[in-house]
């Protein structure tokens, strides 16, 4: 007889969006061979940022269909890893962008990496932010009146 175990809930309510971080040769047009795999199969970058080394190049892309995504990398062999940002919605840039640091400062959450967005998802600026404690940020972010959000806010 199968015990009847209550329900667990994560802890996470806020929005977090998949990155996919893809592993390219450093060579002319490795980037766009990527980019023109995605447009072949009605997928867009919303979010891009490529830091390179001597052989390779890191390319860190935020989708509108990270599930298709996913497979369609496994199929064609592209190595790539994934992980959650938080994409952060800038409605002045000028005065938001300290007010979002200092949030994190004084809850002391590391922000590893952080890029904007390719287009501007209900007419504001929007941060794409990697930090080392996602249910921190959530709960300070959204305490100081920032807008986190989520993949369907981003997806077309």
């Amino acid at each position: 007889m199968p015990l009847d175990l209550p329900k667990t809930t994560s802890k996470r309510d806020g929005p977090l969006v998949k990155q996919f971080s893809v592993f390219l040769a450093n060579k002319v047009g490795a980037m766009l061979d990527v980019v023109k795999l995605l447009n072949a199969h009605s997928c867009d970058v919303v979010a891009m940022s490529v830091s390179e080394s001597t052989d390779s190049a890191i390319a860190r892309v935020v989708v509108s269909d990270p599930a298709g995504v996913e497979k369609l990398f496994r199929q064609n062999n592209i190595a790539f890893g994934m992980c959650e940002v938080l994409v952060v919605e800038m409605g002045e840039v000028a005065t938001d962008l300290a007010k979002l640091l200092a949030a994190l400062f004084m809850a002391e959450v590391n922000v590893h990496f952080t890029y904007p967005l390719l287009m501007r998802p209900r007419g504001q600026a929007a941060l794409a932010l990697h930090v080392d404690d996602n249910d921190c940020a959530i709960s300070v972010l959204t305490g100081a009146g920032f807008q986190l959000l989520s993949q369907s806010d981003i997806s077309r």
